[in-house]
């Protein structure tokens, strides 16, 4: 059975006689691999005790790399769900103005069981450029019209 880690448990391991670091949410004790590293033990070192997912695919080891991470592998991280996560307070706040300022009187508030069901919606960025091509569009349109226009004009004189 494999050992679940937090990001602090692998984060205090970070020195050359004691390193582990995390990659794809496994936690690897690279310890026994620092000098044998073909890239250097300070590459290793830099991400000790860190998730070093992004470092190690940027480099693009072989297949024969990763199969030498098996036999390190000492555990998996363990994922913390954050209570009050920016999104979903942001979605709150912004219910409980629409619900005090924007309900007529009277109006009882929605009921909601748990605040963590609330699903906060995607947003779309697509409004900015449909709008201004329009605008450009409509403008275009207006400046040809009014060109027409004193041209007509010009030649009726």
């Amino acid at each position: 059975m494999s050992k679940e880690f937090t990001t602090s448990e692998v984060a205090s391991h970070n020195t050359k006689k004691d390193l582990y670091m995390i990659i794809h949410d496994k936690v690897y004790d690279v310890t026994s691999f620092v000098d044998e590293h073909p890239g250097g033990e300070e590459v290793l070192l830099d991400v000790g005790g860190q998730d070093g997912t992004e470092a190690f695919e940027d480099v693009g080891h072989s297949d024969e790399a990763r199969e030498i991470l098996g036999p390190l592998e000492v555990g998996t991280l363990k994922r913390q769900v954050r209570s009050g996560s920016p999104a979903l307070s942001t979605h709150l706040k912004d219910w409980k103005f629409r619900w005090i300022f924007l309900t007529p009187p009277g109006e009882a508030a929605p009921k909601t069981a748990n605040p963590s069901s609330v699903s906060v919606p995607k947003k779309d960025n697509t409004g900015l450029g449909v709008g201004l091509y329009a605008a450009v569009l409509i403008g275009g349109a207006a400046a040809y019209f009014a060109y027409q226009y004193i041209q007509a004009n010009a030649e009726k004189q």
